[in-house]
């Protein structure tokens, strides 16, 4: 189980081009690693334009943003596209970055139990820390909690 004051793992995926991008490109800039169960859904949706609305904003932080699924980097390539999110889209059809930081899990939708992604959020520092774990996060309020806390 991933605490804050953890090194985050490190990873390598596919981003929406196909490119190779690991968590260690990010050396010295914070990154909010967040993860989310499905491109062009309605709750994905809204917390991708709400991070891609406050872009800007981290940036000025020096705060990276990249989002991780199990879509195909085809999926990502469209998703971005049709929202224009200025941000990475990382694929991870393998679960490998998933299950390792520990939100591939157990939910619950109408009565019928299935593995799926949780959406959660990591702010990791530019050491490559974890400062803060948020699980759980409402689409609507992700970006801007996540900003405040920067």
């Amino acid at each position: 189980m991933l605490e804050t004051g953890m090194k985050a793992p490190q990873f390598t995926l596919a981003d929406a081009k196909g490119n190779k991008v690991s968590l260690e490109d990010f050396a010295g800039k914070k990154v909010v690693l967040y993860f989310y169960p499905k491109d062009n859904t309605p709750g994905c949706t809204r917390q991708a334009c709400a991070f891609a609305a406050a872009f800007d904003a981290f940036s000025a932080k020096n705060a990276a943003i990249v989002g991780v699924s199990r879509d195909s980097a085809a999926s990502h390539a469209k998703f971005a596209e049709k929202y224009s999110l200025p941000f990475i889209l990382l694929s991870d059809p393998d679960l490998e970055a998933i299950k390792a930081y520990g939100v591939w899990q157990e939910k619950k939708l109408y009565g019928k139990t299935s593995m799926g992604v949780a959406r959660t959020t990591f702010i990791i520092d530019e050491e490559g820390v974890i400062t803060h774990i948020m699980p759980k996060v409402k689409p609507d309020t992700n970006a801007a909690e996540v900003l405040a806390l920067l």
